[in-house]
């Protein structure tokens, strides 16, 4: 009986399996068909133009928009279920930053809408069709997550999951477009200044998508196209955050979800003023690096070279300030005994992934500039600074994967609800408990509401009630043991809890210093201060084009790690 009862639920598990398999190899072959167009029309192709590959895109977000307003309008009418959420899903600082970039992302669309006015006799109307498009995409999506990002969906799963995987490689794409079109940009500047540096033997051939005509206005032309470029940065930030709070939505669709409430955790500048400090230290300096850099590099032979000394230095001192907060964070999860929570959970899953596989971009790119260092011939004086950079950032980053894993992992600590009542009484010489204000407190009045009675402390503390003569020299030998246990156990507990406050203390200090570190890392890439590009010695040793591509290929992942970075350990320090 029990096989045949259990047959319907076992059997009634495979279609929403094959569900999800059929929907993740249609969002791959989506993504694949869009990656294919997009190295089609980057290395100039034959019969493909930028055209088509914003036809697709523009395709692709009309449906998504067609697909969210049917779910928005279906929630809508269904707004008086109880519906199951993820509450560790889409968290309400996750959302506020994909705000900010979408935001930034809209004022790009509009960059780009000027652009293709200005330049609108010969730039296909798609290139003005697509910023439209994008904008709203934008806007909706970004109220859709908002909304929904918690949704733990048990209605038309199928037709779900194949909305939702649509969505996240629509996202994907998008990331895939902004990323090249940055990184051509980035591209033909850097080709410029290898000659600078000296590197003449390089054959410099800039890949140039401008427009062949002229701008109506020139002034705004010359806005339009610089400030795109500054812009772009943000609006991949964009895309990769809202395809990952999408597949999480996608991963919990026919998900069974454990009824218990996540203790809410705010953010508090309290008791971090020293991480802050430090941290706010190098986020101002990081940025002054950046700003001399992009001035200094490309000027003259001489300045390019101090320029990169400079950058390897600042990034040295920082690399090795975040490495020993790492190791001393380490330190202290080995003095603790607390158990892990290995409950499943889709949002801590793939935050654990993403940090590895974003990771091992870095790596590639480092593990490149060591060995182009070992097998130079000739090495420039800056270079040198090139070994321990790289050398350090592998360890930092493995140190921090192993701080930023553990930490989400971990479960919160939990104060004994014995412990709290401990010392909350004092006993007068009559007959009767007197409850202090603290005890009211800890229990938020909810003691001694009904009839006047008064609960028993602890298993060996005395209740109040009213004593005859014969007992009362008994009960004040047994209060005067009970305050003798209390104190004992005050003294532990208040001792252990001054420890652990410490060491939590500590822990948010190291949060937020490494918090501030990770967005001062990312500023330098996002906004074209790339030594693996100004470096030459790599693009000797290994050849300029193959270097570039695996430049290319490995600073989306470098750039998208430290903003994950960042967000993880935020969310840590809201925790701790």
């Amino acid at each position: 009986m029990e096989q045949a009862a259990g047959c319907p639920a076992v059997s009634g598990s495979y279609p929403q399996k094959n569900a999800e398999i059929l929907s993740s190899q249609y969002g791959i072959n989506l993504f694949l068909a869009g990656l294919l167009l997009t190295f089609a029309w980057a290395v100039h192709a034959v019969g493909i133009s930028k055209s088509h590959l914003l036809s697709y895109l523009i395709t692709l977000m009309l449906i998504q928009l067609l697909w969210m307003l049917w779910y928005l309008c279906r929630s809508c009418t269904q707004r008086r279920l109880i519906r199951d959420k993820d509450t560790h899903a889409g968290a309400r600082w996750l959302k506020c930053g994909i705000t900010l970039f979408a935001v930034i992302t809209l004022i790009l669309d509009s960059f780009k809408i000027g652009y293709y006015i200005d330049f609108s006799n010969c730039l296909s109307p798609t290139e003005g069709i697509f910023p439209v498009t994008h904008a709203v995409h934008t806007i909706l999506q970004v109220y859709f997550l908002w909304c929904h990002a918690k949704d733990v969906i048990q209605s038309f799963k199928t037709l779900e999951r194949f909305g939702v995987i649509h969505s996240v490689f629509t996202n994907l794409l998008l990331w895939t477009n902004g990323v090249l079109t940055e990184s051509k940009h980035q591209l033909n500047e850097h080709k410029e200044r290898l000659i600078t540096l000296g590197f003449g033997n390089i054959t410099i051939v800039l890949d140039d998508h401008a427009p062949q005509c002229n701008c109506t206005t020139t002034t705004l032309c010359s806005i339009f196209s610089q400030g795109i470029y500054y812009l772009y940065p943000f609006n991949i930030e964009y895309h990769i955050l809202a395809s990952t709070m999408l597949y999480v939505l996608w991963k919990n669709i026919g998900r069974k979800v454990e009824h218990h409430q996540q203790n809410k955790t705010p953010f508090k500048f309290h008791g971090i003023t020293v991480g802050m400090i430090f941290g706010l230290i190098v986020l101002t300096s990081t940025i002054a690096i950046v700003v001399v850099y992009l001035i200094q590099i490309g000027g003259s032979k001489t300045k390019s070279e101090l320029a990169l000394t400079m950058f390897y230095l600042h990034a040295i001192f920082v690399l090795a300030l975040m490495c020993t907060a790492g190791i001393v964070a380490l330190l202290i999860y080995r003095l603790e005994d607390r158990s892990l929570d290995n409950s499943k959970n889709p949002a801590r899953k793939l935050d654990a992934e993403l940090l590895v596989g974003t990771a091992a971009g870095s790596w590639l790119l480092s593990w490149g500039s060591i060995l182009a260092i070992i097998c130079a011939q000739g090495h420039p004086k800056y270079t040198w600074y090139n070994l321990p950079y790289s050398v350090l950032v592998i360890i930092e980053k493995y140190i921090q994967n192993l701080f930023i894993i553990e930490s989400i992992h971990r479960e919160q600590e939990k104060v004994n609800d014995d412990i709290k009542t401990l010392r909350i009484v004092t006993i007068s010489r009559g007959s009767t408990l007197s409850l202090t204000p603290l005890y009211k407190e800890i229990y938020n009045g909810r003691a001694a509401r009904g009839g006047g009675d008064i609960p028993c402390l602890l298993r060996g503390s005395i209740c109040g009630r009213e004593n005859d003569g014969a007992g009362v020299a008994r009960e004040e030998t047994s209060q005067d043991n009970s305050l003798v246990m209390h104190s004992a156990s005050d003294f532990s507990f208040y001792s252990r809890n001054s420890v652990n406050n410490n060491k939590r203390r500590i822990l948010k200090n190291i949060a937020a210093f490494l918090f501030l570190c990770n967005l001062s890392l990312w500023i330098p890439p996002a906004f074209g201060c790339r030594p693996e590009y100004d470096n030459g010695l790599e693009e000797i040793v290994f050849g300029f084009e193959p270097w570039i591509i695996v430049v290319n290929l490995a600073m989306p992942f470098s750039i998208f790690y430290r903003m994950h970075s960042a967000a993880s350990l935020f969310e840590v320090n809201c925790k701790t």
